[in-house]
């Protein structure tokens, strides 16, 4: 049987990407340091992925099984050996971390098999799989890094699917139905059950990222401030799902001019991704959506890049600057770096956040707006 090789147990990893290689007819074999969940997957050797809808279809995903990479480090390196695909979903800061595991992987590969091996980091970050090349690189002697061409490819991609927060107890994973998974590249590669393959990914990385993961941002950050507890419930007030409306209009209209889109086409795909932060079956906590702002408050994330887009291209981005704003507003305690930005903010104030977290001068236009935002959400 074919062999796929997924860095990441989590939801994402289940859900969707362990999924659509399962449905391919791929052996899973997942690599995480959650025991419990290596443990069932070994144990059980399959689970349910479920379908947030009225009705809640059922997929079983059968032929996967899981590794400790704390543990087992031969066993990956083996069976990255074997892999015709090697992905992850692990979250962008994680891929510094598992790269020099890979890399003893790819040494061991190059060095017994001319079979190819394709590297797809699927992640919310531009540009994720040529920064996990980076560091595996850093991690090869110069007679592997030479061996590579022909023999190991690195592909970019985008990836779009909402999974809640689920029990932890179980391999179960519930998704909404949409999902999409986009690959960038020029060669023949081994077909994969949901993968779309195009020559440039920018388009739709871009629309991706500054339309369904600001939109869940803006919601969630917006949703908290006032209280509400879910993504459907905050969409539920009109105020609310207007100044969403509006934020993602500010980032349609830097993607219509920086790559030619039409404006109706992409309007129409800002409404369909209202409709899904809708699906009052996903449940989706804005507290998880909203999680981690430093990431999301990054100078190439979902909401400082946008702005600093538009305001390049003499667009409009006060929307923009209000999400920003109640991003740092948001002080849930329970998440680690909401709360390293509030004390940063006790200590310098909002615009020091803004230089050190996201690059913005302090004294830049964008800055000022933000400022302006922050105060009158505060009241």
């Amino acid at each position: 049987m074919k062999q796929a090789i997924h860095f990441g147990a989590g939801n994402i990893g289940r859900g969707f990407i362990g999924a659509l290689f399962s449905q391919s007819g791929y052996h899973v074999t997942f690599v995480d340091i959650a025991e419990q969940v290596i443990n069932k997957l070994n144990e059980e050797g399959r689970y349910e992925v479920k379908l947030a809808t009225e009705t809640m279809e059922t997929e079983t995903i059968e032929n996967v099984s899981g590794l400790n990479n704390l543990h087992q480090e031969g066993e990956v390196i083996d069976t990255i050996v074997s892999s015709t695909y090697l992905t992850t979903a692990i979250g962008p800061n994680i891929l510094p971390r598992i790269a020099p595991l890979i890399a003893k992987g790819i040494t061991k590969r190059v060095a017994s098999s001319e079979e190819p091996l394709y590297v797809i980091a699927c992640e919310n970050q531009i540009g994720a799989t040529d920064i996990l090349k980076k560091h595996i690189l850093e991690n090869l002697n110069e007679e592997t890094a030479a061996k590579l061409e022909g023999k190991v490819f690195f592909f970019n991609s985008a990836v779009d699917r909402i999974v809640p927060m689920q029990d932890q107890g179980s391999l179960d994973v519930l998704v909404e139905p949409y999902y999409e998974w986009v690959v960038e590249t020029t060669e023949e590669i081994p077909p994969v059950e949901g993968m779309t393959i195009v020559e440039d990914l920018a388009p739709f990385i871009e629309r991706k990222l500054f339309t369904v993961n600001t939109g869940h941002a803006v919601i969630a950050y917006l949703g908290y401030l006032q209280g509400k507890s879910t993504i459907d419930q905050t969409l539920a007030d009109d105020g609310i799902a207007a100044q969403v409306k509006e934020t993602l209009k500010e980032t349609g209209a830097y993607l219509v001019k920086q790559y030619g889109l039409d404006e109706n086409d992409h309007l129409a795909y800002i409404d369909k991704n209202i409709e899904r932060f809708k699906n009052a079956y996903l449940n989706d906590d804005v507290t998880r959506v909203g999680r981690a702002p430093i990431r999301k408050l990054g100078p190439d994330d979902r909401l400082i890049r946008p702005t600093t887009e538009a305001q390049k291209a003499g667009l409009s981005y006060s929307y923009l600057a209000k999400a920003i704003a109640a991003a740092l507003l948001f002080d849930n305690p329970e998440d680690e770096q909401a709360m390293e930005i509030q004390g940063m903010i006790k200590e310098h104030g909002p615009a020091y956040v803004l230089k050190k977290v996201s690059g913005l001068d302090a004294d830049s236009e964008i800055v000022e707006e933000v400022l302006v935002q922050y105060e009158a959400l505060k009241k």
